[in-house]
């Protein structure tokens, strides 16, 4: 039900991510013969899949910003330049959530690259590399599943797990474009040490709950305050027909550092909400929508933003995909440029970083892409370029772009992602 149950989901309409896979797979599409084997009664091992993906991209800034950075992109921040965004490389043995019977079964992933520098983890992996490309554990998880209660009982992953919250994934696999929405980026958690649970109330009503650290936080020195957080929220699919599906999530936790506030930190909340849904309308056409509001007590910080994606498959190996957002950061204190290779989890920390940041300012953004995915035979399980045009702007006046002198920026992107 969370993004961090499956390595690699199975992909509907062109377009997934972490609120359509809650809704929509159980399963990824790698792992369903190990599914079929385990629930054909043969041994545990043989359910064991091993999974691989690279992703490689570079995202183009016409205006040639001083300081080098796009502002307000996390994946290709780095202007005009190439970079291996991510090598994974995933061991899993997923559980059947149909099943009757108790499962147990397991993710690991480990990831290497410059995208590893925004999803580290405190306190496990944020001392390892210093450079532009880093390793981290994105998944390291058990998982049960419990026929408890309902009929298709509870299930639980716990250890380290990928937020389950917005519609954007760090899976390039899962997501219809290279870069991510601002609402991904700054008003969604990315990771967490601690465990999630769905109880299936019904056979269209999910109930979703967990409990962690924190935001890329652990224990001990890998904590930024001395307080946990946790989730609450509802999944339901199958509605109007079967096209409609939906997720909410709450969450509630101190997630500010003592370093920058003082003892505060530990009781002053942020809440985060997140609401989304997709509409199947035909075999080739899905829409989705994502509204999303953040208070940060510590900060005195608010955001509020709404995105749309679109989602057409022209032919079976090309998809067409668009999104539009409006974000409003209410304070100027969530929506920052990290300048330094570390920067992003030293502010994270409350420690110095190199950093910046624009006046109160809503932000619109309009992105078109196409995805090329053709099938190139049994032992490439994916195989996609996505190049992207992206128009970011202040609507209200404010310059943050391009070293803070343009009221708008172009960025035109691309990436290649192969999977085996």
């Amino acid at each position: 039900m969370f993004r961090s149950n499956c390595p690699r989901p199975i992909r509907r309409g062109g377009l997934t991510g972490a609120g359509l896979l809650a809704v929509t797979a159980l399963v990824c599409g790698p792992c369903l013969p190990s599914v079929a084997r385990a629930a054909g009664g043969t041994g545990w091992v043989d359910g064991i899949t091993v999974d691989g993906q690279i992703e490689g991209g570079i995202n183009a800034n016409p205006a040639r910003p001083a300081n080098g950075n796009n502002f307000g992109e996390f994946f290709g921040d780095h202007a005009n330049q190439a970079q291996l965004d991510q090598v994974t490389i995933t061991v899993s043995r997923p559980v059947d959530q149909a099943s009757s019977d108790y499962q147990v079964g397991f993710v690991v992933r480990g990831m290497y690259g410059a995208d590893t520098r925004y999803y580290n983890i405190a306190g496990i992996s944020d001392r390892t590399i210093a450079g532009r490309y880093q390793i981290m554990p994105a998944q390291a998880h058990v998982d049960l599943h419990l026929p408890w209660v309902t009929r298709h009982g509870l299930d639980m992953q716990a250890g380290i797990l990928a937020s389950p919250m917005g519609v954007e994934s760090l899976d390039p696999a899962t997501r219809p474009f290279y870069t991510l929405a601002y609402t991904t980026q700054y008003s969604t958690p990315f990771e967490h040490v601690g465990a999630m649970f769905q109880w299936h109330a019904t056979d269209r009503l999910d109930a979703l709950f967990g409990v962690d650290t924190g935001n890329q936080t652990s224990f001990g020195g890998g904590d930024d305050n001395n307080a946990a957080a946790g989730y609450f929220g509802v999944a339901g699919n199958g509605f109007l027909g079967g096209n409609l599906s939906f997720v909410y999530l709450g969450r509630v936790g101190p997630e500010n550092a003592v370093r920058a506030l003082g003892p505060r930190a530990n009781s002053a909340q942020r809440f985060w909400n997140d609401l989304n849904a997709t509409y199947k309308i035909d075999d080739r056409l899905s829409l989705t929508g994502e509204f999303n509001v953040l208070h940060d007590e510590g900060l005195r910080a608010d955001t509020v933003s709404f995105v749309s994606f679109l989602s057409y498959q022209v032919t079976p190996g090309l998809t067409f995909n668009y999104r539009g957002e409006i974000y409003r950061d209410n304070t100027g204190l969530l929506v920052t440029s990290f300048l330094g290779n570390n920067a992003y989890m030293q502010a994270l920390l409350g420690e110095p970083a190199a950093t910046q940041s624009a006046p109160p300012t809503t932000y619109g953004a309009l992105t078109l892409g196409v995805t090329w995915h053709p099938a190139l035979g049994h032992h490439v399980k994916l195989f996609e370029i996505r190049p992207e045009i992206r128009f970011d702007r202040s609507l209200n006046g404010t310059r943050p772009f391009n070293d803070l002198r343009n009221v708008g920026m172009f960025t035109f992107g691309a990436d290649a992602v192969l999977g085996f």
